[in-house]
């Protein structure tokens, strides 16, 4: 993925193997650092008027950027105290002259780059223990980063506690501390960031919740790694944006006409209609040329009422379902919204696998495999998507939402799940997963909180099929179906609810084509 590198999210492993390529390109971790602290002093200034700040310092490299940081707001004119986390228990007791004649010991504690930045630190060490008072306005936070790997306990949780307690502001250099970088996971305890700096890069935590609850406004800063790193490190994760899948985007030409720019079949349920009538709408607005809702003979009165440009077609029995999706001209197929967890869903969904359309399974389609998931994975194939939310995808997947390595781990578990049912899997939320069997995932956050409302999958499930009716590839398809949901509720604001959805779409599509340079149909630059 890595014709994508401005939205790559790199791991723990990845950002130091970033770091390790830079060093051996000829940048001195020494300039690395100082970098890094140094734009965090410089994101600081931006935001807040001089003001007495308390840096608290770890033991790794974190701490290295944090003395970085207090070295150039004193240089500035801020009053800063500076503490060290490793010095703690040997200097809790001390005052004034007794703390500045330990500094050597507290130095040697540290190792490599970080040791040369806390020589550079002229002011007194304290201990975490006694430098928060009531005079602390703010609090930058260098104690652990993103490598932290273990729960905080002890004096760096109480610490961390101690900081909530005050309800102090804090700036967190790359990660907050207590934030596991790779899964968003709070580790125990973590501290909640008004601003939270990273360098070269986001990683998956500042995405991922409740990882990203804590880090508050995120800013990403050059500090001089070389974009190609990226090119050995192959990122397989990226921020979903659309210039991952804009120059695919499926904007109708000039030449265009309803039976080339897809046939969408929704398969809707007898009692809760809503579901499939609400999908139908967004895989219309979304450009499918057609769209047909397959129902019951008893509910074709509801359906053929509220929908005008949708067509209605009353099913009696399996045969006349499977001659709906004899047509190939119905090219892509919705099951489960609304549909009922019944034995006759299950076998509508292998009858149109069974004829290879693109198929989105959602809601019930999903369920109804409960305990018996192998009999769906052995069908499906790289052109299917299942949009499941954490309920959905513990039925489904059992081993992978409940036990380790995947259980706390959103993006692991979308990835396996992946792999092992063999289709693009979208795992719901406002830090919404999408990945695919060959590795690659997207990490969506534009959903606002507005999104949680009954019907909202619905719409997404349409979006999905409707672009995958387009010809739009699986990946690609979920991808910018679940960024238009997000930024369409997003753009409607308060009081948002799902039927709003596809009427707020026109607005999201006219920016995006102008972001995309297309005039009147026709493909400018950034199509290929």
């Amino acid at each position: 993925m890595t014709e994508n590198q401005d939205r790559a999210l790199l791991t723990v492993t990845e950002m130091a193997k970033a770091d390790a390529l830079a060093v051996a390109a000829g940048i001195p971790g020494t300039a690395l650092m100082e970098a890094a602290g140094a734009g965090v002093a410089r994101a600081i200034q931006e935001r807040w008027a001089p003001r007495p700040v308390v840096v608290l310092c770890g033991p790794g490299n974190n701490g290295g950027d944090g003395f970085v940081v207090a070295r150039h707001l004193a240089d500035a004119g801020w009053p800063v105290r500076l503490a060290l986390s490793t010095a703690s228990d040997a200097i809790t007791s001390l005052r004034g002259d007794a703390i500045t004649s330990l500094r050597g010991d507290a130095i040697t504690s540290l190792r490599g780059d970080a040791a040369g930045a806390a020589s550079r630190w002229h002011g007194p060490i304290e201990s975490v223990a006694t430098v928060l008072g009531d005079g602390t306005p703010l609090v930058v936070d260098a104690l652990f980063g993103a490598g932290l790997s273990r729960p905080l306990e002890g004096p760096a949780r109480a610490v961390i506690e101690a900081v909530a307690a005050r309800r102090l502001p804090v700036v967190a250099v790359d990660v907050p501390s207590g934030v596991h970088g790779d899964t968003g996971q709070v580790l125990g305890a973590a501290l909640r960031a008004d601003l939270t700096v990273t360098f070269f890069r986001k990683k998956p935590g500042h995405l991922l919740l409740p990882g990203r609850s804590h880090c508050g406004t995120l800013r990403v800063i050059d500090i001089g790694i070389p974009a190609t790193v990226l090119n050995e490190i192959k990122p397989a994760t990226v921020e979903n944006d659309p210039e991952l899948w804009l120059a695919q985007f499926p904007w109708p030409r000039r030449d265009s006409h309803k039976f080339n720019r897809g046939h969408v079949l929704v398969v809707g349920g007898g009692r809760m209609t809503g579901a499939a009538r609400l999908a139908a709408r967004a895989a219309l607005r979304v450009g499918a040329g057609l769209v047909t809702v397959a129902c019951p003979t008893e509910a074709f009165a509801i359906y053929a009422s509220t929908l005008t440009a949708v067509l209605v077609e009353p099913v009696v029995d399996a045969a006349g379902y499977a001659a709906l999706l004899a047509d190939p001209r119905r090219n892509a197929v919705l099951l489960g919204p609304g549909a009922g967890v019944t034995p006759a869903l299950r076998r509508q969904v292998l009858t149109a696998l069974a004829v290879r359309r693109s198929t989105v399974l959602d809601a019930d389609a999903l369920t109804v495999f409960a305990g018996a998931a192998e009999a769906l994975f052995e069908r499906l194939t790289p052109h299917c998507v299942l949009t499941p939310h954490d309920g959905e995808f513990a039925r489904l997947f059992p081993a992978e939402a409940t036990e380790a390595p995947t259980r706390a781990d959103k993006l692991a578990r979308a990835r396996a799940a992946a792999v092992r049912s063999g289709a693009v899997v979208v795992v719901k939320g406002a830090d919404t997963v999408i990945a695919a069997p060959d590795g690659r995932a997207a990490v969506n956050a534009n959903a606002p909180p507005e999104l949680a409302t009954a019907g909202s999958g619905d719409v997404l499930a349409g979006l999905v099929v409707g672009l995958l009716a387009q010809g739009l590839p699986a990946f690609e398809a979920a991808s910018a179906a679940v960024w238009l949901h997000g930024e369409a509720a997003d753009g409607f604001g308060p009081g948002l609810i799902a039927e709003d959805l596809p009427d707020a779409l026109p607005r999201v599509l006219t920016d995006l084509r102008t972001r995309a340079r297309l005039i009147d149909g026709a493909p400018g630059p950034a199509r290929r």
